[in-house]
């Protein structure tokens, strides 16, 4: 194993922030490339735990020879989140400097390396993701930033842009195991989703505001678009959001066992060598990301769910209460489809207009910008 750092641009003179990556197996390996982060979101902490866990049987498993390919992995993304709090309060979704999320903003250099290779682009699909790599990479390596939060960025992207597979492990408030992918992802998303037991796959083609893992996989289909009946473009990369249930999920068998999981899962593609597992049971199946609808309260007030998440809900069914504790009234908040509750917040306490849980159904209703802040 190799670990490397990764200096961030110093935001303050004395202050220097770096990124480590751990590299297991061989750079280049025709058995493919997976990297795999944890906790963008800083304060969101069970991928660390799963980290630390994969850690150890990464190791054990180089120990034997057995790392095929290349792993990469990022035990903790966001140095910047980490360091965030106020009032004993963890910020580490937003940047407190910009207010941006750190999960979203990814540059874009699709077009540019289209430009960049067109030229030697033919018709053998091996060789033109090769091509593809090469240019993604050095533009990523040579885009100009500005700002801690931007190197971050463009760290985590040079790490992962040459990857056939990429998990970006998240979680969400109280939630059942789920993923996002995009729709070109969602045959080769499939079997990950068996191996980690996910109730739920949210399928986007392109869900809005850039998030890691759409900048990993996006230019792919979009390199296909573009060239389509001229080169042939694989969808070369796998690029999967990982929500590890909820943010209190911190238990070691929980994230030994997702870590075994996700061990299952390369070595049945590959990139770790053994007996090929047999595919598990699927647990769930995948929807629309335009069919997540949002539970709205419309008023403030204290409130109390009346259904827990993984309970399959049908349209109009109250999902949970809001106390006004001066008037005393109750107002009742209803699910809006069929489906899955599949994640819910963590406050007991909302304010007027905040979203308090989400339900998948089986038809998109939404449009625009599916993700929220």
């Amino acid at each position: 194993m190799q670990t490397l750092r990764h200096p961030l641009l110093s935001p303050a003179p004395g202050t220097q922030r770096e990124l480590i990556s751990l590299h297991y197996g061989q750079a280049g390996s025709a058995a493919g490339k997976a990297y795999i982060q944890a906790s963008l979101h800083a304060d969101e902490l069970p991928g660390m735990l799963v980290a630390h866990h994969l850690r150890r049987r990464l190791e054990a498993l180089q120990a034997e020879g057995r790392i095929a390919g290349e792993i990469v992995l990022v035990p903790m993304a966001n140095p910047i989140g980490l360091s965030q709090h106020l009032l004993h309060g963890h910020l580490g979704r937003f940047e407190a400097n910009s207010g941006e999320n750190f999960n979203r903003h990814y540059p874009d250099q699709i077009d540019a390396v289209a430009q960049s290779v067109e030229a030697r682009l033919g018709q053998d699909p091996v060789q033109n993701t090769r091509l593809l790599r090469e240019a993604l990479r050095r533009a990523i390596d040579t885009s100009p930033v500005d700002t801690e939060l931007q190197s971050l960025r463009r760290t985590l992207m040079t790490l992962a842009c040459d990857a056939d597979i990429v998990l970006d492990l998240h979680c969400d408030a109280q939630a059942v195991m789920h993923l996002y992918t995009e729709t070109p992802c969602a045959a080769d998303c499939e079997p990950l989703a068996r191996f980690l037991g996910a109730r739920l796959t949210l399928l986007a083609q392109d869900s809005g505001d850039k998030p890691f893992d759409e900048i990993c996989s996006q230019p792919w289909w979009r390199w296909a678009q573009r060239f389509a009946g001229r080169f042939p473009i694989p969808q070369a990369c796998l690029s999967v959001t990982v929500e590890l249930r909820g943010q209190a999920d911190v238990e070691h068998a929980l994230a030994e066992r997702d870590a075994q999981q996700i061990i299952d899962f390369l070595t049945w593609r590959g990139l770790i060598a053994g007996a090929k597992p047999a595919l598990p049971e699927s647990q769930g199946d995948a929807r629309p990301l335009a069919g997540s609808m949002p539970i709205k309260s419309e008023v403030a007030g204290v409130l109390t769910f009346l259904r827990q998440p993984g309970d399959m809900v049908k349209a109009g069914e109250v999902l949970a209460h809001v106390i006004d504790p001066i008037g005393n009234g109750v107002t009742e908040l209803r699910s809006p489809v069929d489906g899955l509750l599949f994640a819910r917040d963590s406050v007991r306490f909302v304010r007027a207009g905040m979203k308090i849980a989400k339900v998948a159904g089986l038809d998109a209703r939404r449009t625009g910008k599916l993700l929220g802040d």
